[in-house]
């Protein structure tokens, strides 16, 4: 059989039998694509051989493709030589795509007194510049995901005991995250003087959002508005890394670990559902006692 016509038969078993869309399909088409101008002999069918998700992968190493990019190329090209086995296309079956090494990217922390400066960036002259400090105070307290911070509701929030329900879409679950007093402050000030004026300029007929972090016409505020308010306050404090709300979590896991707090009550509170992706903070922490040791070890 051509190539082409058998890449063809795999298209329709993706689309018709596995029921996927139409853009993962020709992501699917692309990655074969790609084989097949790594290796222009592979015309039919008879010319494949059980050691080629090998050789693509060790192709697809030399012209400098991400361990991910591998990883998922192969993929691809495995469940196309199983679809041709199920189908008596190939004689030969394939057991397990070859293993490869993921590089694990360490999240960006930053350090303390970068924390700092970018908590105090909002003036707080107006009421958005209180509901943006309120925002990053309370991420960084609390550690919440930049959509669960978002979809906090009024009702969530127990100013008496210093919690918070956070509400996670993942598999509607839901957990309790303390707040310390220094962000309940700004919290309290945001919901007192800022967030009511938001609520008067919510348009007539509509009902009022019960978010607690609203936008200039009283909706709830949008994740993407909260990223580049971060991207601006880093940069008016100064700092120029390439950070994003989720960095503050990251920040919040990695200080809390740094400053004595057990990876289990992390995990918690971060709403991991496995320890191991909690895990990575403490490598976060150890690459910076390392730098910290290095810098100290060699002062003139």
């Amino acid at each position: 059989m051509e190539i082409g016509e058998a890449i063809s038969a795999f298209k329709e078993y993706l689309l018709a039998g596995r029921g996927l869309s139409q853009a993962t399909v020709s992501s699917y088409e692309e990655d074969l694509t790609i084989f097949l101008r790594l290796f222009p002999e592979k015309k039919r069918t008879d010319d494949l051989t059980p050691f080629d998700p090998d050789d693509f992968s060790f192709k697809l190493g030399e012209e400098g493709r991400s361990p991910a990019t591998l990883a998922r190329r192969t993929s691809c090209l495995v469940s196309f030589y199983r679809f041709l086995y199920k189908n008596g296309i190939i004689s030969f079956s394939l057991k397990n795509p070859p293993k490869i090494r993921l590089e694990k990217r360490l999240p960006v922390v930053l350090s303390f007194e970068e924390v700092e400066a970018l908590l105090d960036a909002p003036e707080g002259k107006t009421p958005s510049e209180i509901r943006d400090k309120a925002m990053l105070e309370t991420m960084y307290a609390t550690g919440l995901r930049v959509s669960e911070l978002c979809a906090l509701c009024v009702r969530d929030i127990s100013l008496k005991n210093q919690w918070i329900i956070v509400r996670s879409g993942k598999g509607n679950k839901q957990r309790s995250v303390p707040i310390g007093e220094f962000a309940l402050e700004y919290l309290v000030k945001y919901l007192d003087e800022a967030r009511p004026v938001f609520l008067k300029n919510t348009p007539k007929g509509t009902i009022r959002s019960q978010n607690v972090f609203l936008n200039q016409r009283g909706g709830p505020i949008s994740r993407q508005y909260f990223f580049l308010s971060v991207r601006k306050y880093a940069a008016r404090a100064g700092i120029d890394k390439e950070i994003s709300p989720h960095t503050l979590r990251h920040c919040f896991a990695t200080h809390l670990l740094e400053g004595g707090a057990k990876l289990r009550a992390v995990q918690e509170m971060l709403g991991h559902a496995h320890l191991s992706t909690t895990e990575i903070y403490t490598h976060v922490s150890e690459r910076r006692i390392l730098k910290a040791y290095a810098k100290f070890s060699n002062r003139d």
